[in-house]
């Protein structure tokens, strides 16, 4: 999968994913991460990428025609990528639409707003819009990273085993939790494990971890 980040701040990326699961999914060819630094893209001699909103208000807003300027150059790379904007505007991100997204082994392009927010116009660029949850952070780079996470976790090879993310939360209908686990000692501070779970009775183990979901 290849999977292209539009940002004002490439430098934020890195150190989450070239870390763990994820930078083992990039040295294993399975995922490639590559960067646009929407700079570049910038008008002027000043590579403006923000101007003030149109009736008013505090704040910038992303102007259109360097964010556009920026997912053509994506798409040029990866003409079949899906566009992705996250946004408080957006549907709220869950579990299966990171199943979806890893399965459809199609390019991702994300873009990351910045400032108070963009010119409405490049939504009609964008595939999908996504908010991660119902609150305010200062810019789309920390849900593009979420959003990463979720997907390339999934991509085959990533965490190894080939059932490693079928009992996850989430995993069959977006509201299950995954059943309580444990392991040595079986006695930590006066709490011990589970009498079930120490039976070798499979049968009765699966029971107890169904109910406990």
């Amino acid at each position: 999968m290849k999977i292209q980040i539009i940002t004002l701040f490439p430098d934020m990326f890195p150190s989450v994913l070239n870390t763990s699961m994820l930078w083992k999914a990039q040295d294993r060819n399975i995922v490639e991460i590559s960067y646009i630094n929407l700079r570049d893209f910038g008008l002027g001699p000043r590579k403006q990428v923000d101007d003030t909103p149109y009736g008013g208000g505090d704040g910038m807003l992303l102007k259109p025609e360097p964010l556009v300027a920026a997912i053509e150059k994506a798409r040029q790379i990866d003409p079949s990528a899906i566009v992705i904007l996250p946004t408080p505007r957006g549907k709220l991100y869950k579990q299966s639409d990171a199943k979806i997204l890893a399965k459809s082994k199609k390019g991702l392009i994300l873009v990351c707003p910045r400032y108070e927010g963009y010119d409405e116009r490049i939504t009609a660029f964008v595939n999908k819009q996504f908010c991660i949850g119902n609150y305010v952070l200062t810019g789309g780079e920390l849900p593009a990273m979420v959003i990463i996470d979720s997907i390339v976790r999934l991509l085959p090879g990533v965490l190894g085993g080939e059932t490693s993310t079928e009992i996850e939360s989430f995993q069959s209908d977006d509201k299950t939790i995954e059943f309580p686990q444990y392991t040595r000692p079986e006695d930590f501070r006066g709490v011990k494990v589970p009498e079930v779970l120490l039976s070798g009775n499979h049968a009765e183990i699966a029971k107890w971890r169904q109910n406990q979901q």
